[in-house]
């Protein structure tokens, strides 16, 4: 596959977020790996952490075609082999008329398709295989197909998650850039457990580390603040319960057997919320919107499942064990043969 080149059509930035540039990244990884050329086509909206990731994995950026035109012409003039499309607000026909031009496209989405048509569909959520979707267009649907990272798959433990003596260590981050700044609203609520804990909350904007930094731990608690990171995998391996937005960060934290408590920030996260939250596969602490005011119903009910989770480790290793049964780390190979087959 020498000789093929894949577009991959995303965007980043500070308020759209990091989640379509990551499995973008993991699914270069694999086609990188058996040999196709990957050029990106977006914006990441100045964001480092993003423009590293490309920059690390020698991964062109090239300016994303926002109409169908447009993206037609770059397809014929970076002679590209196949195309994929992965945006909530790209012109859902750019996706046919690249298609109609004679270029195999894959559609990563979240469920609405958009009226997009595409030679592949991809679903990467929990239970999408479930979804009657009213298209004829072939779907690789549900966890079997997450896309992941080098980063990630090479930190997947062998077993779940167990015991250990000694002050557990949380990590909190959400997305790539906080964009609703949930975590100082959420580092209040972890404190407010008055349970020890050895805390590290990435700050996704410097207004952000501000007002975590001005945030008191109480007696046994340690707060520690850190920029956005490209080593985010590691920390989670590490860490003995996580807290995160419910988004494309999940498929990350199940794979690694992350002991995980989840907020929607969006709309676009409560579908991904609610199911994971039935299955059982991390622990649910409620809307961003309801938690802010620290003395509401729903703020107090957070701060009981994030006590729970600090203090029984029992309760963390049945989460660790859940969450590593359903994400195996292989599914950007799954897509990959899949995408590869129609070139």
């Amino acid at each position: 596959m020498s000789d093929s080149r894949i577009g991959i059509r995303c965007d980043a930035g500070p308020t759209t977020g990091v989640g379509h540039l990551v499995r973008g990244i993991a699914l270069a990884e694999e086609l990188t790996a058996r040999g196709v050329q990957v050029v990106f086509l977006g914006d990441v909206g100045g964001v480092g952490w993003a423009e590293r990731e490309l920059r690390d994995r020698d991964l062109p950026l090239l300016p994303g075609p926002d109409t169908p035109a447009d993206l037609v012409a770059a397809a014929r003039e970076l002679r590209l082999s196949g195309l994929v499309v992965d945006s909530y607000t790209l012109d859902p026909h750019c996706a046919g008329a690249v298609r109609a031009f004679g270029v195999p496209v894959l559609a990563i989405v979240d469920g609405d398709t958009r009226g997009q048509e595409p030679d592949l569909f991809l679903d990467q959520n929990l239970d999408a295989e479930l979804a009657d979707v009213p298209t004829s267009v072939p779907r690789l649907a549900g966890l079997k197909y997450v896309l992941l990272r080098d980063s990630v798959r090479r930190l997947r433990p062998e077993h779940p998650k167990t015991v250990h003596e000694g002050r557990p260590k949380l990590l909190a981050f959400f997305g790539g850039t906080d964009a609703f700044g949930a975590g100082p609203v959420i580092t209040r609520l972890v404190l407010a457990t008055g349970e020890p804990v050895d805390a590290t909350v990435v700050a996704g904007s410097e207004q952000l580390r501000k007002e975590l930094e001005q945030l008191r731990p109480g007696p046994g608690q340690e707060l520690r603040v850190i920029d956005p990171t490209d080593r985010l995998p590691e920390h989670i391996a590490a860490a003995d319960v996580v807290v995160s937005a419910s988004g494309t960060s999940t498929w990350e934290l199940l794979c690694l057997g992350a002991a995980a408590a989840m907020v929607w920030v969006v709309d676009n996260q409560w579908l991904g919320y609610e199911r994971v939250m039935a299955r059982g596969l991390t622990a649910g602490i409620g809307l961003l919107g309801d938690l802010a005011d620290a003395s509401s119903p729903a703020a107090e009910s957070a701060v009981v499942t994030l006590r729970e989770l600090l203090s029984n480790p029992l309760v963390r290793t049945e989460l660790s064990t859940r969450a590593m049964a359903v994400v195996d780390g292989r599914g950007r190979e799954r897509v990959a043969d899949a995408f590869l087959a129609l070139l």
